[in-house]
């Protein structure tokens, strides 16, 4: 055979090879809620690429955006079923469900990104084998940066803030809604500058990444630090489409899930203060809750802790028991 006959041999294989890897690659819908700039979404774009590769083109995962393909209410719902191998979304979304998936919402008990690494390691088992309940495996969770409070006034204590509608993504910020006096109001995050700016809610709880990306300086004067918990966003997988993966291709996923979650935590932490520059570049006033503010919201806190050990039960004793012990 001639060397040119041998390179259309070698030209044709490896086309035919090219064309296998397509026909046997699975393409993975992955719906996100937050805008594609936010931090979580761009490391979802970095999970997909690390998979792709570490897949060798096995598995193709098309990250859509800022709710574009289910709506964040829309997401584990729709992994759950099937409708999309995997999603993200932040877990205590799903408190209402199950209220040990409220484990990262527990005011003040982890107050630093390091106690709520601790907290995550201590809540890990018993939250990922409720989760395989509802047919989901989590591959990796990423925290938001600490939880502080968003008004268009001064607020010296909860007399300041009665009757203020509250926008609450879940039910912990729908009870400290309430238990200051305010009105809460479910909100996507997709939805929040709208809302703002038609008066649907004037004063939330979030972190310095949703009010950055959503530019809240157009419709609130202050934020008050008080890093109130550090939720958490996962990242899930269907558990029937996971368990039909070979072991290999598990793994190679996993490690990609891995190398994300370090990233983005790590991006996460750096961002923090940063957002909180933004703010006051743009005229926000920063600064921490008042003394009898904070007070008010620990009693809170500690109410709130104790109802969802009621809720949860053993499990959610032996969470809180590992933290301590650590």
């Amino acid at each position: 055979m001639t060397s040119f006959a041998h390179l259309k041999s070698a030209v044709a294989l490896a086309a035919l090879s090219v064309a296998a890897t397509a026909a046997t690659a699975e393409k993975w819908d992955m719906p996100m809620a937050y805008a594609a700039t936010n931090f979580h979404s761009e490391h979802g774009v970095m999970f997909a690429d690390k998979v792709r590769e570490y897949t060798n083109g096995e598995i193709d995962i098309t990250p859509h955006h800022g709710g574009s393909l289910f709506g964040g209410g829309e997401i584990k719902r729709a992994v759950q079923t099937g409708q999309a191998p995997i999603g993200e979304r932040f877990m205590s979304a799903h408190a209402n469900e199950d209220p040990i998936l409220g484990w990262d919402n527990l005011p003040f008990v982890a107050t630093s990104y390091a106690d709520n690494n601790k907290l995550w390691e201590a809540a890990k088992g018993p939250v990922n084998e409720r989760l395989a309940e509802h047919n989901l495996v989590t591959l990796y969770t990423c925290p938001w940066p600490g939880q502080g409070f968003y008004f268009n006034q001064e607020v010296n204590s909860s007399a300041d803030i009665a009757g203020v509608k509250f926008r609450a993504y879940n039910t912990a910020t729908a009870n400290i809604a309430e238990t200051l006096g305010m009105v809460p109001v479910q909100i996507e995050a997709a939805e929040i500058a709208q809302a703002f700016a038609t008066g649907v809610a004037s004063s939330m709880i979030s972190s310095g990444s949703t009010g950055y990306d959503r530019k809240l300086w157009e419709h609130v004067s202050t934020y008050y630090k008080v890093n109130a918990w550090f939720p958490r966003n996962y990242v899930m997988v269907n558990k029937g489409i996971w368990d039909g993966l070979d072991a290999q291709t598990q793994a190679a996923v996993q490690k990609a899930a891995d190398e994300t979650a370090v990233s983005c935590s790590a991006k996460s932490e750096e961002l923090a203060n940063w957002y909180f520059e933004q703010f006051a570049e743009n005229g926000m006033v920063v600064s921490e809750a008042t003394p009898a503010f904070r007070a008010e919201l620990e009693t809170i806190g500690e109410s709130m802790t104790a109802d969802w050990l009621k809720a949860v039960g053993d499990d959610g004793q032996a969470i809180l028991d590992a933290y301590k012990a650590n």
